[in-house]
């Protein structure tokens, strides 16, 4: 999809109501769901942090969706696929500002340059006891993507026609910090499947676009 038609019709959402809780259960393994339904769950003081889907043009002018491919290192979502972002730090206004200072150091997008059309759901992730508001912003990618080595490993860039595309939904079975081979809705893009806090956003994201693309 041409990014410029993208553009004009994704400012569309900016009033729409959130699928939110429905679309994150999409792509949520059903223990999962029982969980975060019990009555005995509760939430522990959780961590804040932000992270932002950043949609841009590649060098043919199509619509993408930038992915990370995070390093390996001890902590439950070593070599995961996820949205450029991080904690919230103390110098940081707000968890927007989070959002846009993690995604510039991570990849190099120039805060200044993200139109920053709305924000997400926020979705709890258990296992990190991190609590992580996402937005979504348009990017016009005046300069290439600078990756921060100590933090990502590869990019994955999506075209908006994959990432419309139902096929690309699949189930896997995955070894979670929290259970053994379980089957889990994914995201399976050019290769890498996409699950869990992540695939549950794209979900959001996706039922939004599919009422104005």
């Amino acid at each position: 999809m041409n990014f410029d038609d993208f553009s004009d019709r994704i400012s569309k959402i900016e009033n729409l109501p959130l699928p939110g809780r429905a679309s994150h259960y999409k792509m949520t393994p059903l223990m999962r769901i029982r969980e975060l339904e019990s009555e005995a769950f509760i939430k522990k003081n959780p961590k804040q942090a932000a992270v932002m889907a950043l949609f841009y043009p590649s060098l043919k002018h199509e619509a993408n969706l930038l992915l990370i491919l995070r390093n390996t290192y001890k902590g439950v979502h070593s070599a995961q696929i996820a949205l450029p972002g991080g904690k919230l730090e103390k110098g940081d206004a707000n968890l927007l500002a989070t959002a846009l200072r993690e995604t510039q150091e991570e990849v190099g997008a120039v805060p200044e340059r993200i139109k920053v059309i709305k924000s997400l759901s926020e979705i709890y992730i258990p296992p990190s006891n991190f609590e992580v508001q996402p937005f979504l912003g348009l990017y016009r990618k005046e300069q290439p993507f600078l990756l921060q080595a100590e933090e990502v490993a590869a990019l994955v860039e999506v075209s908006v026609t994959d990432f419309m595309d139902d096929s690309k939904v699949v189930q896997r079975r995955i070894t979670t910090s929290y259970a053994q081979n379980i089957p889990v809705p994914a995201f399976n893009f050019m290769g890498y499947t996409v699950w869990g806090a992540t695939a549950m956003m794209l979900s959001e994201i996706k039922e939004l676009l599919k009422q104005v693309l």
